[in-house]
């Protein structure tokens, strides 16, 4: 049997090397893992891992605040800021401060906790007070926040309660979050209620609606005068009738 001459060696040589680069990439592509889509964000996920916010995240809980924030985050391009009070800010409230909220309040309270939109610590260095929360009034007049800040000390103030934003706790948008170790207790809860508007004056069914009746006024009875002037009267004249027969007579 006659030998492979070099040059049936070199075309087989290339020809294996060039199968060898086809089969490659092949390979390759067939065994790259696909991207996978980010896991939605879970502000419920985000507080239980920093731990001490489990009040917080109960009270998000039980109004669906926490639902409302889920929803908006991974659907919103402007995103959400939420300041998450610890469980000591909350035991540090007045006895009874939480009890004595109605569940609307309630809400009022945890939507106070929110801004609209995802700030970064450096927006707040040059943000016009005050900011929007997300809570309102009946009357639809948005609560406010004021934020002032020296040197690397920022401080949130609600008029009645000022606390230190120092401890960052997620601040990659669409959500930031931020520590304070005092609950924003909005100065909207210590204004007196409007008071009740006072009741309508009853009026009469008088047709004139002035409570009075539009009947003519009752005349005095007839005693009999007009009828005795008459009858004199006629008395006098048949007198004189009779005298002036008499005389003709």
């Amino acid at each position: 049997m006659a030998a492979p001459s070099a040059s049936s060696l070199l075309a087989l040589s290339l020809t294996t090397l060039l199968a060898s680069l086809l089969f490659i990439p092949a390979a390759y592509a067939q065994s790259a893992p696909a991207p996978t889509a980010p896991e939605p964000i879970d502000i419920f996920a985000i507080l239980q891992k920093a731990g001490q916010y489990d009040t917080f995240s109960r009270l998000l809980n039980e109004t669906s605040t926490g639902n409302q924030i889920n929803n908006q985050v991974n659907n919103s391009k402007e995103g959400m800021t939420v300041f998450a009070p610890t469980d000591n800010a909350f035991q540090n409230l007045p006895t009874g401060t939480l009890n004595n909220l109605s569940d609307q309040q309630k809400v009022q309270l945890l939507l106070y906790h929110i801004l609209p939109k995802c700030y970064t610590l450096q927006n707040f260095q040059t943000i016009s007070n005050p900011v929007r929360t997300l809570a309102t009034g009946q009357d639809g007049r948005p609560f406010g926040l004021n934020f002032t800040s020296q040197a690397n000390q920022l401080n949130v103030s609600t008029g009645i309660v000022e606390v230190q934003i120092y401890n960052t706790v997620r601040k990659d948008c669409p959500l930031a979050v931020y520590q304070v170790d005092k609950v924003l207790l909005p100065v909207e809860f210590t204004e007196p209620s409007p008071p009740a508007a006072s009741p309508a004056p009853k009026t009469g069914g008088g047709a004139a609606g002035n409570g009075t009746s539009s009947a003519a006024p009752a005349t005095p009875a007839d005693n009999g005068s007009g009828a005795g002037k008459m009858g004199f009267g006629l008395g006098l004249a048949s007198g004189i009738l009779f005298l002036c027969m008499w005389i003709l007579i």
